[in-house]
């Protein structure tokens, strides 16, 4: 029961707010020189052609990370050119760049990866600090109709957790962001988060969330996106929530790779 245990101060800011470091900013990464397909550069130990692949997203989609998405996108999965050149990163503090320089951020750092690939896309991050799943849900259909993604990262849920809010509205709130972007005929990538072990049961349940939802989907999952950061006190801020600039490239390998 998570008013039973010692919650931590929420994410801060606890209002949805929209600061420098929070606000949507698109990025474009365009293909140059007609660069070799996708499969070439992305296809993994599993796979030897993008049919094979797709078998494999469609039978395990939670095994697979971004990478994966982006090569069914190009394989020709994807409803329009428009919809295939859009990434929309849609989360909170921990993906808005939160006390760090925009462009330190791992959306900014995910555009140059892609541009490095040579690949053709825009990424939009539209993370707002102190986010919850119910602020995003909100704002995702608008934000859908907008950009038209091909694939939709949902990077939230820190908040309602460390505000130990109910798991059935965390559940409801990821499900419907999902159908919602699923409708529109996006690839969707769920990250999924963890507590602190002083919330208990509460903290297992949370983190479970995401894997049931994904799994019921059938949309792609990163488990925990602060992996191999989240033990390091010195790949945090003085706040001790918000990872430094230095860790970014962590979480962008771990929301990638899946």
């Amino acid at each position: 029961n998570p008013s039973s245990v010692d919650l931590p101060e929420p994410d801060a800011p606890t209002m949805a707010t929209v600061s420098p470091a929070a606000t949507q900013n698109e990025i474009s990464c365009r293909m140059v020189n007609g660069s070799p397909p996708l499969s070439t550069r992305l296809v993994s130990p599993l796979t030897s052609t993008t049919l094979e692949v797709s078998r494999l997203m469609f039978r395990f989609p939670s095994l697979f990370g971004l990478r994966f998405l982006l090569l069914m996108a190009l394989a020709g999965l994807a409803p329009t050119a428009q919809a295939a050149r859009t990434i929309l990163v849609f989360g909170d503090s921990l993906s808005a760049g939160y006390g760090i320089r925009q462009e330190a951020a791992w959306p900014s750092l995910l555009a140059k990866r892609l541009q490095e690939k040579q690949l053709d896309y825009n990424v939009v991050n539209a993370s707002i600090s102190g986010e919850t799943t119910s602020g995003g849900r909100t704002r995702l259909d608008a934000a859908l109709d907008k950009h038209q993604p091909a694939v939709v990262v949902i990077a939230l849920g820190a908040n309602d957790g460390l505000r130990g809010l109910p798991i059935a509205t965390l559940r409801d709130n990821l499900n419907a962001m999902t159908d919602s972007a699923q409708k529109k005929k996006a690839k969707v990538l769920i990250v999924g988060q963890r507590l602190p072990p002083n919330y208990g049961d509460y903290a297992q349940q949370f983190h479970g969330t995401f894997g049931e939802v994904a799994k019921s989907r059938k949309t792609a999952l990163v488990d925990f996106l602060l992996d191999g950061v989240a033990t390091q006190a010195n790949l945090f801020q003085a706040d001790n929530l918000h990872p430094t600039a230095e860790a970014q490239p962590r979480l962008l390998d771990n929301v990638w790779r899946g």
